[in-house]
């Protein structure tokens, strides 16, 4: 049987999620972070972390991580950076104002992921801020901003074309795909990160300007 070339890195849980049961319907593989190894991560077009997820072991596997995107591979990481996983990466920093306003979502570039995704479904869940984000992993030169928080203009979504190969999607907060059965627009995030992935990743022509 092929290898799928679509890898979904799941933090340890005792039930399988709705995400889970989404990509193995789609015919991607799910694991958690304790099955790997540097074999699992090859040949993959995409690998998608989850927040959560055990930093610590997975930095044992970053030789496999940074091979994965200098063959092309795309990285869809959700969370906050508390290990050098990647070269050229900073760690998570933490939003110093965290009021209400200052959690507050704002797009500064469009990408087929968050089409049609309202920003305020974003800034607020339940009428809580900060769920989004509470902070960002810094965006490294060259990265294309997708959305920032109100306070400090953190970076907490970006998309980096690696100068080396590959392309990183990052997230800088909890996992995305929470919103899979939100009863907002941003429920439309997961089948349209699933579509881009499935379509190689195409990248907007005014990235390839060097929007930022």
């Amino acid at each position: 049987m092929a290898t799928p070339k679509i890898l979904h890195l799941r933090s340890v849980a005792h039930e399988e999620s709705s995400f889970d049961r989404t990509v193995i319907a789609r015919g991607y593989e799910s694991l958690s972070v304790r099955e790997l190894d540097a074999a699992t991560l090859a040949r993959r077009s995409a690998i998608l972390v989850e927040a959560h997820i055990d930093q610590c072991a997975l930095l044992a596997l970053k030789p496999a991580l940074e091979a994965h995107l200098d063959q092309g591979g795309t990285l869809v990481f959700n969370g906050h950076l508390t290990y050098g996983l990647l070269d050229g990466l900073e760690l998570f920093q933490v939003a110093t104002e965290r009021r209400v306003k200052d959690l507050q979502v704002i797009r500064v570039n469009p990408h087929p992921v968050f089409d049609g995704v309202d920003c305020p479904d974003l800034s607020f869940r339940k009428g809580v801020s900060g769920f989004y984000g509470r902070g960002a992993n810094p965006a490294p030169e060259g990265a294309v901003i997708l959305h920032r928080l109100h306070a400090e203009d953190l970076p907490v979504d970006w998309l980096w074309q690696r100068p080396g190969g590959g392309q990183v999607l990052m997230h800088g907060g909890n996992t995305m795909w929470m919103y899979q059965n939100d009863p907002t627009s941003a429920a439309r995030i997961v089948p349209q990160l699933l579509d881009w992935l499935e379509a190689s990743c195409p990248v907007p022509p005014a990235y390839q300007r060097g929007a930022r």
